[in-house]
């Protein structure tokens, strides 16, 4: 079902946009971006660049080129000549709406729009399409998408199975891992469990029990190095011993319930936030953003290779 995608509209090529071009060039396809920053050719053009050496060392597909990306301003241009449009627009519904409607009115039934919305409904989104809401769904990646295997699939109340399977078969053919969402809900899965854990973190350091390098070395040095191979579920069935999960949930069900009934609901003041700067520049040792992202990147580099290994 995904050989019918051999060329990729991107629409909008910031942090986001960017990346997923880079993922598609590597995985053999045409692209084609669209965007109406002024300098935004030359900036994907510098991202790319700077991408394609984790891409190659991830492994290129045959045919992948840095040549197969074409960029344009014009929408139409972009868009009309694709097989799968990767929209990743400004995070406002009356934009979003209006952009569909145009997309709608102009490209084949055939032709799937994905969003990368982190946080608006497809429901409310396709709303605007008077011809084929059906092809309209959430492609929502976790940043980068060109390192990051997540995709998070969401239709809305009038997306089709049929959209989902072919988006679902496409992503799938790019490597990635995806988690289909059974209904919408507002940041959909993974931001959501990302934002349960920061919220608890704010507390811990609004409550003066923690400092903020201590909350980042908690996690990531913590359950968080498990994360990378495992889930929480799964990890906690390895919790129970030769129980399992049962003799986990057996043990700790108390205890859970009783820190689940503690756990905080911070406010981001700006003290708090000015407390939360602060320790995060002093983490930084300097570091520019561009440098924590290498190292970012090197690390997930060096975890993707350990997962490829799995069977």
């Amino acid at each position: 079902m995904s050989n019918d995608i051999k060329r990729v509209a991107i629409i909008g090529t910031g942090v986001i946009g960017a990346s997923w071009a880079a993922l598609f060039l590597a995985r053999g396809l045409d692209v084609i971006a669209t965007d109406i920053a002024p300098d935004a050719g030359p900036k994907l053009d510098a991202f790319i660049e700077a991408a394609w050496p984790a891409l190659e060392e991830l492994g290129l597909a045959p045919g992948a080129s840095r040549s197969r990306l074409t960029f344009t301003a014009n929408l139409d241009e972009a868009v009309t000549a694709s097989d799968f449009v990767q929209e990743n627009g400004p995070e406002r519904l009356d934009f979003k709406k209006e952009l569909y409607r145009h997309l709608d009115n102009i490209l084949p039934p055939r032709t799937i729009i994905a969003s990368s919305s982190s946080g608006l409904t497809m429901s409310e989104i396709q709303s605007a399409c008077e011809h084929h809401p059906e092809r309209c769904v959430i492609g929502h990646p976790f940043n980068p998408p060109h390192l990051m295997p997540l995709v998070e699939i969401v239709g809305g109340t009038r997306t089709s199975e049929d959209t989902i399977e072919r988006v679902s078969a496409f992503y799938s053919s790019l490597g990635k891992r995806t988690v289909r969402l059974r209904k919408e809900v507002p940041g959909h899965v993974a931001n959501r469990l990302q934002a349960a854990l920061y919220r608890e973190m704010v507390y811990l350091i609004s409550e003066g029990v923690v400092s903020v390098a201590d909350a980042d070395t908690a996690v990531c040095w913590g359950p968080g190095l498990r994360w990378g191979g495992m889930g929480p579920s799964l990890l906690f069935h390895l919790g129970g011993g030769d129980g399992g999960i049962e003799h986990f949930f057996e043990q700790f069900t108390g205890p859970l319930n009783a820190w689940w009934h503690v756990l905080g609901s911070p406010e981001l003041t700006p003290e708090i936030r000015e407390t939360i700067v602060r320790g995060v520049h002093e983490q930084t040792k300097s570091r520019s953003v561009q440098e924590l992202a290498a190292h970012r990147d090197e690390i997930l580099l060096g975890l993707l290779s350990l997962r490829s290994k799995e069977r």
